[in-house]
């Protein structure tokens, strides 16, 4: 990313090489890639330097847009203080509609997770009520993991008070192997 600086202002930033003219010259966008940073200092276009120390996750977070301000030397682009996505589910007063919150939607990841294990060895569920066949031990076993591990999920989940306590559940620690305080689901059994 590029900007050009005029009268020691920002006056354009230029996210892609695109052809440009300043005052009355016109320049390829190929300056971009093949012009040296003094070059292209030389009429006005500095590397923007970005600054993420105010940058969040997304998943957690709304960032504001970058501001761009030149220093004298550099071009810096830096983010305002990013807002938390709300955790519980909130309410428009006037329409009644319903936005949900991240709780909700981490919970749904699960419920769908949960599904997408389960789905598939229904058939052993439909065979002993349809044949009165009975569900091999370890898959049975597996399918009452499966529950009780999305319900541990969903516990977490929802005693969390913060959004960093949120994304603190999905943060893998160094151990060997590693493991994230949400924890993982069941292996299916191989037979």
């Amino acid at each position: 990313m590029w900007a050009l600086v005029e009268n020691n202002q920002v006056s354009k930033v230029y996210t892609r090489p695109k052809a440009i003219t300043i005052g009355d010259v016109s320049y390829p966008q190929n300056i971009f890639m093949l012009w040296s940073s003094e070059e292209l200092e030389a009429i006005g276009i500095y590397e923007v330097v970005v600054d993420n120390d105010n940058f969040k996750n997304p998943s957690y977070y709304i960032n504001t847009n970058q501001s761009f301000d030149w220093d004298g030397s550099e071009v810096i682009a830096s983010y305002g203080t990013a807002t938390a996505k709300n955790l519980d589910d909130t309410t428009d007063p006037d329409t009644g509609d319903v936005t949900h919150g991240l709780k909700w939607n981490h919970n749904q990841v699960i419920i769908n997770q949960a599904y997408g294990l389960l789905q598939p060895n229904d058939w052993y569920v439909v065979r002993e009520t349809e044949a009165g066949t009975a569900i091999p031990a370890d898959w049975s076993t597996f399918r009452t993991d499966v529950r009780s591990t999305a319900a541990d999920m969903q516990s977490k989940i929802d005693a969390c008070t913060t959004v960093d306590e949120l994304a603190a559940l999905y943060e893998y620690n160094d151990a060997t192997p590693p493991v994230r305080p949400l924890g993982e689901w069941p292996t299916p059994p191989s037979s």
